[in-house]
């Protein structure tokens, strides 16, 4: 009896992982600008103008503006935005607030791609863990990008790292439903699609190059979304903040290669 072997999830050469990195780093430096940049009184305008010199600065494209139509370089999504948020001058920062930020940058045909949440100012206990919960279901999945992994082990890896933090801060976090990670390479968003939570050991075999974006997003109460009528802005439906964290990993022999670095 003959079993199909599983397809591998796409992977690149050492080099181009490299390259990828190459990428990924000038998206990590963006992200540290626009946070040193948040505040409270600051516009998500202002913050995209931000990253968006970055990025040129550095040779390389800002991947989101102008992807599908969206006219921003960076998504900001503010409290209750889960993803998509696009930047405006009417938006105006203040204390409290609870900032998602997903960046991406195109350098030598190559895309890296990265999100994290930080706070303007003192954030509430709740806001804090649950940024923290997210970031923590990310690693939980980066660890499980490992040579002959199956696709769904990086999903279950994340959801089990939510269990672990609804333990950990005695709270529940919703996991966003249907939004997730994907493949990445020559395009932003490519096929496989990673969802954040579900059964191991299904799908695609991870494989030495093979690069996923692992992006986790939760939020304090409900798992269902929204899309306002600009047609990009994914809101929670009972209003309760969201976070999300992102990083492009590639698989090594030496283990998960995080490609969007930030640096300190």
């Amino acid at each position: 009896m003959a079993f199909r072997k599983p397809k591998p999830v796409p992977f690149r050469t050492s080099g181009e992982v490299d390259a990828m990195a190459a990428a990924g780093a000038v998206v990590g430096a963006a992200l540290v600008a626009v946070r040193a940049a948040a505040g409270s009184g600051v516009s998500t305008q202002d913050l995209d103008e931000v990253a968006e010199s970055v990025i040129r600065e550095a040779g390389a494209v800002p991947s989101f503006k102008g992807y599908h139509g969206f006219p921003g370089s960076i998504c900001s999504s503010v409290n209750d935005v889960v993803v998509h948020g696009i930047p405006s001058s009417d938006v105006i920062l203040s204390d409290g607030d609870l900032v998602s930020i997903d960046c991406g940058a195109i350098l030598d045909g190559w895309h890296g791609d990265s999100a994290w949440t930080f706070g303007v100012g003192a954030l509430s206990e709740a806001d804090s863990e649950l940024s923290e919960a997210t970031r923590l279901s990310m690693e939980a999945g980066i660890a499980a990008m490992v040579e002959g992994a199956r696709l769904t082990d990086v999903s279950h890896a994340i959801e089990s790292g939510t269990v672990a933090a609804e333990q950990k801060f005695g709270r529940s976090f919703g996991i966003v439903s249907g939004y997730g990670g994907h493949g990445i390479g020559r395009e932003m968003h490519m096929e496989p699609f990673l969802a954040n939570e579900g059964k191991p050991n299904r799908g695609p075999v991870l494989v030495i190059g093979s690069t996923l974006a692992i992006e986790p997003m939760l939020t304090l109460g409900t798992t269902e979304t929204s899309v306002l009528e600009d047609d990009w802005t994914v809101v929670t439906d009972d209003g309760s903040r969201s976070a999300h964290w992102e990083h492009t990993v590639a698989v090594t022999a030496d283990g998960p290669r995080i490609l969007t670095p930030r640096p300190a």
